[in-house]
């Protein structure tokens, strides 16, 4: 008997702690932020629903290219809750990345979301890598039409691998997925992480270190 309460009890906790690792489900037709409150939630505050309209579920522009002039040769448009109020508490969200001839989108990770990309126009390198200790590199070269997912949390990347520009679209398991971009997060923190630290952690110089938080 003590043995079936225990097994109960674990499997309810397992549930539990499935359910608070995603973001809620609605208990509403819908809940559009009201990007006006000052209320701090997790989440967004709900708009009034006899004020809602057609125009907060609804984004323009993702047809126009990104501008790829930049280091990275790559640009994303994002559509979050943040650019579309209806999107709040739906536990979803897209963006459209543009890459120059071999731009890249820089390793980087998503806190809150699983990714799931394809390849609207060009090719692809696309990859990402494992967590400790195996860091084991799972990559794939995608054409046209191509599908591949990125696992929530972990260190991904994608690259032009042509000579004319690269389009594709993704969709995001939330509302607000968040994205840390490694390099910028180590090397461009604010205020900066201690040379030391770097130093040791990256196996270089601390004058290297020093480089390349100049960069950032």
């Amino acid at each position: 008997m003590a043995n079936n309460i225990l097994l109960l009890s674990l499997v309810a906790l397992s549930f539990g702690l499935l359910a608070y690792a995603f973001e809620p489900s609605p208990l509403q037709d819908f809940c559009v932020a009201d990007t006006t409150s000052s209320a701090r939630v997790n989440g967004q505050v709900c708009k009034n629903p006899n004020s809602v309209g057609a125009n907060d579920f609804s984004f323009s522009g993702l047809h126009l290219p990104g501008n790829t002039s930049n280091p990275n040769g790559s640009r994303v448009t994002p559509v979050s809750v943040i650019q579309l109020a209806g999107l709040n508490t739906l536990g979803i969200s897209m963006v459209r990345i543009d890459y120059a001839p071999w731009g890249i989108n820089p390793p980087h990770t998503h806190p809150r979301a699983t990714e799931i990309l394809t390849v609207i126009e060009g090719s692809l390198e696309v990859g990402f890598v494992t967590s400790n200790p195996d860091n084991r590199l799972i990559t794939k070269t995608l054409q046209k039409g191509d599908v591949f997912v990125f696992p929530i949390g972990l260190v991904h990347f994608q690259r032009n691998v042509g000579t004319v520009n690269a389009i594709a679209i993704a969709a995001l398991s939330s509302q607000n997925p968040g994205v840390i971009t490694i390099a910028n997060a180590v090397f461009g923190s604010k205020p900066d992480v201690s040379g030391d630290v770097l130093a040791k952690a990256f196996q270089v110089d601390k004058s290297v270190v020093g480089q390349l938080q100049a960069k950032f």
